[in-house]
């Protein structure tokens, strides 16, 4: 949401209010350069100076080594950079709303879900999206944003709040109502698609309140809250994705046949095999920076458990 005179300034240390003020930079003056120029540039950027910086690279290895152990480090390597030239790729062309929307307007478009979709908008029965940090994840609701649909969504606030000010805007630009995570945000979500309304959710991080569900061979706390929502309000539940082509600037948007309504976990289950399916396509375009297992915390936890268990 912009912020407003109203609005209270974001609290944040001075480490975060520098960190805020290189992005706006970088960003200003990507923009400033042609479409695949920027979009180029800034997959650079990340790859090759951010993400070595910030830890990023080492996090995607150490998620690579939970899951691939037997992998050989050459291909970790590639992955890891592979995911950093995404990552950056991603953010620049987010940023740059009334182009995206341009760009995936004529988007080819496919999947088994998507006569659904549309027969779903003329009868006016509510859809809930739900995808991973894939590709590019917005690609897809631009797509359809562009063609005349209005999709909200849920969002997670970053951690730095000046960047989180501008990050969140540039959402409610692609495509409202759009509502920050949390009770208030899932409960303003619900009665958008209660009413008729199709949102997206991503449901690929860390919350230590999911359901242990297997992501790409270890166990991931993963919440129920899509599916949930979806049988609340008789939504169809939607897996999406939006796959960067091999050029690093276009996209495949393919919408999956709509998840059977059942049991919440099982919901889940079958919406992250869905995402599995794509990672194993092309590791390089998920987000292994994510730290989406936290195997050191659930071993510490395992531990006290077992130590409780012994007793004295």
């Amino acid at each position: 949401m912009a912020h407003s005179e109203k609005d209270p300034a974001p609290r944040g240390g001075w480490r975060d209010r520098l960190a805020d003020r290189v992005i706006r930079a970088l960003i200003w003056s990507a923009l400033r350069l042609p479409w695949q120029r920027r979009v180029a540039l800034m997959g650079w950027i990340v790859r090759r100076i951010l993400a070595p910086l910030a830890g990023w690279h080492k996090r995607a290895l150490a998620n690579l080594d939970h899951v691939w152990p037997d992998m050989a480090q050459d291909d970790k390597h590639r992955i890891a950079r592979a995911v950093a030239d995404n990552a950056g790729r991603t953010m620049i062309e987010n940023y740059d709303v009334a182009g995206l929307l341009d760009r995936m307007k004529d988007a080819p478009i496919a999947g088994d879900g998507l006569a659904e979709i549309e027969r779903a908008r003329k009868d006016g029965r509510p859809v809930l999206f739900v995808t991973g940090h894939y590709g590019n994840f917005e690609a897809p609701r631009a797509a359809l944003v562009s063609r005349g649909y209005r999709i909200g969504g849920l969002y997670r606030p970053m951690s730095n709040p000046y960047f989180n000010t501008h990050y969140a805007a540039n959402m409610h630009a692609l495509s409202d109502p759009v509502f920050e995570q949390g009770r208030r945000g899932t409960m303003g979500l619900l009665k958008h698609i209660r009413d008729g309304g199709m949102g997206v959710l991503l449901f690929d991080v860390y919350d230590s309140a999911g359901v242990a569900i297997d992501f790409m061979g270890q166990p991931a706390p993963t919440l129920t809250s899509a599916a949930d929502i979806a049988l609340r309000t008789g939504a169809l539940l939607v897996p999406f994705f939006g796959i960067r082509k091999a050029d690093g600037v276009h996209f495949d948007v393919v919408f999956e046949a709509p998840i059977p309504h059942g049991d919440p976990a099982e919901m889940m289950r079958a919406v992250t095999q869905k995402l599995e399916a794509r990672i194993h396509a092309d590791p390089g375009q998920w987000f292994w920076i994510h730290r989406r297992w936290k195997p050191r915390r659930q071993q510490k936890r395992q531990r006290k458990r077992a130590a409780a268990t012994m007793g004295p």
